[in-house]
């Protein structure tokens, strides 16, 4: 969902704009850029943001605001943290926001609502499935792909949705039938998407995804 400005009041604008900078500074300095030195991952983190940029141009909707398109955010952070997922869907919202001409306003509360909320779902659900579930190559793929893919859109599309009805920028019965009806598509086309790309990185480019580590999920197997 691109949220737009012309339906959120200021004072959301400003909340989110100071969210964000607490947020994306924590990234920043704790992101793994050691990690883009090695062998030739820069240019995949750089070839897979141009690509979602890409994908972000894509998009259907009916009223301001209430638009649809694929996130990528767990792809995003399964392949390199949530840390670089956030910048990485920083400067591609940025991106989306010069090429679409958004209003630059509106696009820290995008980039919580379609960056930093799904980024932070696949995390969470990450790290339960670690500590919970049998480390197998097959809970990886379907749990923290398909699945998690799923849940980010769903996290993002209820955050935004209630951002909306709290602000009143629609009424819930408008939200309900005239986009959260639609969410369960976007969901399903998440999920086979990233847990598609996913499996064929795991297979042959397992280096490429920071979160997943050979010796845990595929030695003595």
């Amino acid at each position: 969902m691109n949220l737009t400005e012309t339906v959120l009041p200021n004072w959301v604008l400003w909340a989110s704009a100071a969210m964000l900078l607490l947020i994306l500074g924590r990234a920043l300095l704790h992101a793994p850029w050691g990690r883009l030195q090695e062998g030739q991952f820069i240019h995949v983190f750089l070839g897979t943001s141009v690509g979602l940029l890409l994908i972000w141009t894509l998009k259907a909707g009916v009223d301001p605001g209430l638009s649809f398109h694929l996130l990528g955010a767990t792809l995003f952070t399964l392949m390199f943290g949530w840390e670089l997922a956030v910048v990485a869907l920083t400067l591609v919202t940025l991106g989306t926001t010069l090429n679409m001409g958004h209003g630059w306003s509106v696009v820290p509360v995008n980039v919580l609502v379609e960056g930093v909320v799904p980024a932070f779902a696949t995390t969470l659900l990450l790290r339960a499935s670690e500590r919970r579930l049998p480390h197998n190559l097959f809970v990886y793929i379907f749990v923290n792909g398909f699945f998690g893919a799923g849940i980010a859109v769903l996290a993002s599309s209820l955050v935004a949705a209630g951002l909306l009805a709290a602000t009143e920028a629609y009424t819930v019965s408008h939200l309900q039938s005239g986009y959260l009806a639609f969410v369960p598509l976007l969901m399903f086309s998440e999920a086979w998407l990233t847990g598609m790309i996913v499996s064929i990185l795991v297979a042959y480019r397992p280096e490429w995804i920071q979160t997943f580590d050979d010796r845990q999920y595929l030695h003595g197997k």
